[in-house]
């Protein structure tokens, strides 16, 4: 942990302030099918998710028009609540796109959509769709939340730039729903607002495009000496990920209504992680348990899956000098390596048939199996039988059987969990 976020966290007090007590909304990213079923499996309340056109991740797999159906359906099946993204600016050509796509939402009964455009917030309005402000409008006074809430909006998503104590502030003055993220990707611009991707290789962050080129080792270059030096040992322009789980207990009490995970283009086991981890923070939080030992335990959990290092963001200050993430990928503390595929699953005997496609497994290693009807399965191999007989380890080739925590599908991946050396 560097030395800013323990001083953020060691300045924090036990002061509470009133508030309801209903536990904060958990919303989680969902890129595809597989981390849809990852959130709702593992306690996520809502979820937000983009279509193929007009949202700010396009690069994830997202989802059509033609999936609004099924997805509405499990999502309210499993009481989960489906909020879609339609959050870039939208240029004049799109205005009649963005207006099928609103109604559409409207039809197969998407609970609200997240939206930036005036365009959009407009066309809600017009077709009486609940919408929500994102955060790329940059909502940080009460003032600008009450011109929001008078076109219609019924929840603002905070600037990522608003401090705790500003936030509180904002709380106090206005009776609309605040949303804030809590775990995450941080980003070198403005409330996400960037050009650098659009100036270097024409995609536009504000399109859902990026390329990310804030994360790369850069080189600045004396021409006149003809000497250069590297900046990458410290990736200036490469924030840490935001991570509140040591001080998530504030956030509640702040008055905050949505918990949001950022994280549309990560892997599903991230989502998987992130989700149960925060949780079991606000589930253990209304029953009075939420030690410190716990928010150590969770933070553990949190650092298996990727991440560029944790930060405590704006919560409490500007971030500092410490908080770049020092590297170009991921400072997670355990990797997955494919290892094979589902064959069969045997429901009544709770048994899955998995062919060893690379590598090895043996008992006690920890595996993970994905698909998208399974979502992320995560466990301990206590037991294997190899082509018939019980053994200790299988390897390429092999054809295995062993029992699962609960039901998996026929082509799910198979994974092992390794720690980083």
């Amino acid at each position: 942990m560097n030395t800013q976020r323990k001083n953020d966290l060691n300045n924090l007090t036990d002061n509470r302030l009133t508030t309801s007590n209903r536990p904060p909304e958990l919303m989680a990213p969902a890129g595809d099918w597989t981390m849809l079923r990852a959130a709702v499996n593992n306690g996520a309340d809502a979820i937000y998710f983009g279509l193929d056109k007009l949202n700010m991740r396009a690069k994830a797999k997202n989802f059509t028009l033609d999936d609004l159906q099924e997805l509405t359906t499990y999502c309210k099946e499993n009481k989960v609540k489906t909020y879609l993204t339609l959050n870039t600016i939208v240029f004049e050509e799109e205005l009649e796109e963005l207006e099928e796509i609103i109604v559409a939402a409207k039809t197969n009964k998407v609970d609200r959509i997240i939206c930036s455009d005036l365009a959009a917030a407009d066309l809600c309005s017009k077709h009486q769709m609940p919408f929500c402000i994102s955060t790329q409008s940059s909502i940080s006074n009460s003032l600008a939340a009450d011109v929001y809430k008078r076109m219609g909006a019924v929840r603002i998503v905070l600037a990522r730039e608003c401090s705790l104590e500003e936030i509180k502030k904002i709380r106090a003055k206005t009776d609309l729903e605040i949303e804030t993220f809590v775990h995450g990707a941080m980003c070198i611009a403005i409330s996400g607002r960037c050009f650098m991707s659009h100036h270097l290789f024409g995609k536009s962050a504000n399109r859902g495009e990026c390329v990310q080129p804030c994360r790369r080792e850069y080189e600045v270059y004396d021409s006149a000496a003809k000497k250069s030096l590297v900046i990458g040992e410290d990736y200036v322009m490469s924030p840490q990920d935001l991570c509140t789980i040591e001080f998530v207990d504030k956030l509640i009490e702040a008055g905050i209504d949505s918990f949001k995970i950022e994280g549309r283009k990560r892997a599903p086991e991230y989502v998987a992680k992130a989700v149960s981890a925060y949780r079991q923070a606000i589930d253990l939080y209304f029953e009075g348990k939420l030690t410190t030992e716990k928010k150590k335990e969770l933070l553990i959990e949190l650092e298996k899956v990727y991440n560029r290092g944790f930060s405590s963001g704006f919560y409490f200050n500007v971030p500092s000098s410490e908080e770049y993430a020092g590297v170009e990928g991921s400072k997670a503390t355990t990797r997955k390596s494919y290892v094979g595929k589902v064959l069969n699953y045997f429901k009544e005997i709770e048994i899955a048939h998995i062919l060893i496609e690379s590598g090895q497994i043996k008992t006690n290693d920890v595996l993970l199996i994905m698909g998208e009807t399974t979502g992320v399965l995560e466990f301990n191999l206590e037991k294997v039988i190899v082509n018939d007989k019980e053994d200790q380890t299988a390897k390429r080739g092999d054809e295995v059987t062993f029992k699962t925590p609960s039901l998996v599908r026929r082509n799910d991946r198979v994974y092992l969990i390794e720690q980083v050396v």
